[in-house]
């Protein structure tokens, strides 16, 4: 595998990420399916994952390093996007990572009521799928997908 190869195998998970990111907000904000705090926080590798590809890019030196970075970064979205499959499975139970206000601040009655009388997003409620899968499902595979395809890069990143 040359450098070149990297750099385009690279381009095309940039233009995936990319897609998947714009997926998401249409079915957000298009066909009006509201996210959990899970599948909110599921964004964020995709979103930190472009900014260090964009690196790779752009700027000369700690591809290696960055590469590694970006495995682990896919690693914890695997696993966070498991976590959430598993919520909607009911293998696990949904933890305060679900919780829908900041539980440290003290609430008078008024305030309690009225978040209570909110229609709150449940991490276990699956409100859209793809093929039968739901969006946890799919990330968790894309997930993995990509944390092994960084770690192949990363791997043979020394034979370039």
């Amino acid at each position: 595998m040359t450098k070149q190869i990297n750099k385009k195998i690279l381009f095309g998970i940039l233009i995936f990420i990319f897609f998947v990111l714009v997926l998401a907000f249409v079915i957000e904000y298009t066909f009006g399916h509201q996210p959990c705090k899970l599948c909110l926080y599921e964004r964020i590798p995709y979103f930190f994952s472009i900014l260090l590809i964009l690196k790779i890019f752009f700027t000369k030196g700690y591809e290696k390093i960055t590469l590694l970075i970006l495995s682990l970064v896919f690693i914890i979205s695997s696993i966070l996007a498991f976590y959430h499959f598993g919520i909607e499975q009911g293998f696990f139970k949904e933890s305060l990572a679900c919780a829908t206000t900041d539980l440290s601040e003290n609430l008078t009655k008024e305030e309690l009521l009225k978040q209570l009388s909110e229609n709150t997003i449940s991490c276990k409620d699956v409100s859209f799928r793809i093929l039968g899968f739901s969006l946890a499902a799919i990330n968790t595979i894309f997930s993995i997908v990509l944390s092994v395809i960084f770690i192949r890069l990363f791997i043979s990143y020394e034979k370039n």
